[in-house]
């Protein structure tokens, strides 16, 4: 395609945050930034110049300490940013005061409710009393399994405001999964809900955890956020109801203790699909300065903007998501399925809501385009300025269904990174042009190049995506890492002193990317590197295929590709279809990429944020152990490729 699927106007530049934020690097700095190329090479090449006037443009409350604010800069491993500086991360979400809504929530059922931003700050006063006179001190940890409500919100700020560490998974997560996660952290509070909505069905899980509590040895008590109406919580079985908690305790202002610039905030966990999840340990200042940057730069939001994610609490985009706050956005919060009780759901919540920025994955996307879905001709989208893709490439198809059925006036913005740095390498750009199947670019400070094998920079062709220096989201640690020898292994062992992050990408003639999915799950046959996601990005676009997941399979000395594919309802797998997959994917992709063998299967296994796992299929496949089958949503799916005979010949 030789012109973008969408280019801001003069106005739109103007207006921009980054354009502002540039002149204001101009004033300061008496520099000569003409534009976006000039301002990301200043924010990687002056770094603590960059940082250092961020944190001024964006209002950081805290102290940011003498300089040197980045020390070690030579480093990408070892560097730290603002080493002096001292901060409360719920004090910069917590800045707002009155009574218009903060946090505005829609359950898939009937229930809605919101928070101003008075009756958040006075809930979070109120927690955080009691957490303190229960004990709660700074460095200690709360496990939570709760639904995407305001409440979490709540809660989250409390411990955190103590400079206590917060840890969250959904509520869909089983027991065993839950332990893994939790169990390696030792919570002194367990969070629970009652019960969640999920595709017109009520799930209770209060049987679900009091085992989990039983299970978590250091806990000293329990206690439950009711879904339905958190003011009216009822004791169970010993647990204590968020209204018995906070019983007692009136609404008083916060004095709010300041923590250095990498004191603990949250733990995250990896997929964990190789074995336990890895505890990835997240600074509070690190996440602020990161998260302030994707929003008010990347996203370009304004105060009083509404912006939303589809996400649950164990995925890192409600990390992401919460943190708008501090850039003074409201919320919009959704729990339960996207598709109840039709395909337009979030559709009906974006219109009423009166949503600016959508934020959803590529998956999402590809499963309106496939049931047909014309938003555009059933909502009034008009405050619709921004959609947000993300959990796996979005296919170029995808970027033309979203320009042709949702809206053409506004920017789509696929975006990349990942919990292992708590935001993106790779996001949007409100003053540059959306080109069909490539993110924008790069994020400001983050030096993301592509490596080939040899570890040399290329362009225009595949490779590993790393980063070649310091940003401040990078982790603190992993927990529970002595000499910080598994984290060092995960991401700087494979290229000296750059950050290796695992992704099979590709730099374009727009300095874009190209997402082709994990390089630990990329297809060699021939010796010749081929990303899963140029294989779906043809066969998904079917009407035949509902979903597809791809593998090399050892066979007679060289890697052969298997496509596994779920069905639409009603098709079954004969000779035409195969040839008919096959030649589309020749095609649309390349002789390369045409799969040896095409199995028909029931069900595609994913982790419980949604993404599916090649890595558990391989492993199935070649008669490997899955280590952890606690991490899939859906464990039972791999039992569709254990001894099939079509992989025998």
């Amino acid at each position: 395609m030789n012109s973008p699927l969408w280019q801001p106007d003069q106005k739109t530049v103007e207006r921009a945050n980054m354009t502002r934020f540039r002149k204001n690097l101009n004033r300061r700095f008496e520099a000569e930034l003409e534009d976006y190329d000039s301002l990301y090479d200043f924010s990687i090449t002056r770094l603590e110049d960059f940082w250092n006037a961020f944190w001024d443009y964006s209002g950081i409350i805290g102290d940011k300490g003498v300089a040197p604010y980045v020390v070690d800069e030579n480093s990408v491993f070892k560097a730290r940013f603002f080493p002096h500086a001292r901060l409360n991360f719920a004090e910069n979400l917590l800045r707002r005061r009155g009574a218009r809504p903060v946090l505005i929530f829609r359950g898939e059922g009937a229930q809605e409710r919101s928070l101003s931003a008075d009756e958040l700050y006075d809930l979070v006063s109120r927690l955080r009393r009691a957490f303190a006179e229960r004990g709660l001190k700074s460095g200690d940890r709360v496990a939570a399994m709760l639904p995407n409500i305001p409440e979490t919100v709540a809660v989250m700020l409390a411990v955190t405001s103590l400079g206590a560490i917060w840890s969250s998974c959904s509520p869909d997560f089983g027991v065993a999964g839950v332990l893994d996660r939790f169990g390696q952290i030792e919570p002194k509070f367990f969070i629970t809900g009652d019960y969640y909505e999920y595709n017109g069905k009520t799930h209770n899980i209060l049987d679900k955890a009091r085992e989990i509590a039983a299970g978590l040895e250091t806990v000293a008590e329990t206690i439950i956020v009711p879904y339905s109406d958190a003011a009216h919580g009822q004791d169970a079985g010993g647990m204590t109801s968020l209204a018995q908690l906070i019983a007692g305790y009136e609404p008083e202002e916060i004095t709010f203790e300041h923590f250095g610039f990498d004191h603990p905030l949250y733990i995250l966990f990896s997929s964990g699909t190789t074995g336990k999840p890895k505890c990835i340990v997240h600074g509070a200042g690190g996440t602020l300065l990161q998260h302030l940057k994707e929003h008010i730069l990347h996203c370009d939001i304004k105060p009083g903007e509404r912006l939303f994610y589809f996400t649950t609490c164990g995925w890192m985009m409600w990390n992401w998501l919460v943190s708008g706050l501090a850039a003074e956005a409201v919320l919009l919060l959704y729990d339960g399925s996207p598709f109840y009780p039709h395909r337009r759901a979030l559709f009906d919540f974006a219109e009423n809501a009166r949503m600016n920025i959508f934020g959803t994955s590529a998956k999402y996307i590809d499963a309106l385009k496939k049931g047909g879905i014309i938003p555009m001709a059933t909502h009034d989208l008009k405050f619709l300025r921004l959609m947000c893709s993300t959990g796996s490439p979005l296919a170029a198809k995808s970027f033309d269904y979203v320009y042709e059925a949702v809206r053409n006036e506004m920017q789509l913005a696929s975006i990349a990174g990942g919990t292992d740095i708590v935001s993106c390498f790779v996001l949007g750009n409100p003053v540059r042009s959306v080109w069909r199947g490539e993110i924008q670019g790069a994020g400001l400070g983050m030096a993301v190049e592509v490596f080939n094998d040899e570890g040399e920079p290329v362009r225009e062709e595949k490779g590993e995506l790393v980063c070649t220096r310091p940003f401040p989201s990078r982790p603190v640690r992993f927990w529970n890492d002595e000499g910080d020898k598994k984290y060092h292994k995960a991401y700087f062992e494979r290229f000296d002193n750059c950050w290796h992050h695992g992704d099979l990408v590709e730099l374009t003639a727009h300095d874009g990317i190209i997402m082709h999915g994990r390089s630990d799950a990329t297809l060699n046959p021939g010796g010749v590197r081929i990303g899963t996601s140029e294989i779906y990005a043809v066969v998904e676009q079917m009407d035949e295929v509902k979903e597809a997941i791809a593998i090399g399979q050892k066979w007679k000395d060289d890697i052969r590709i298997i496509l596994f594919t779920v069905l639409a309802e009603g098709v079954t797998m004969g000779d035409e279809l195969f040839k008919k997959i096959r030649n589309r994917i020749r095609l649309g992709a390349s002789p390369r990429h045409i799969p040896a063998k095409v199995i028909a299967v029931a069900d595609i296994p994913r982790t419980k944020s949604g993404k599916i796992t090649e890595i558990a299929v391989r492993d199935i496949v070649h008669g490997r152990e899955v280590k952890n089958l606690d991490a899939l949503a859906n464990p039972e799916a791999l039992e569709h490729y254990r001894d099939l005979p079509e992989l025998k010949s």
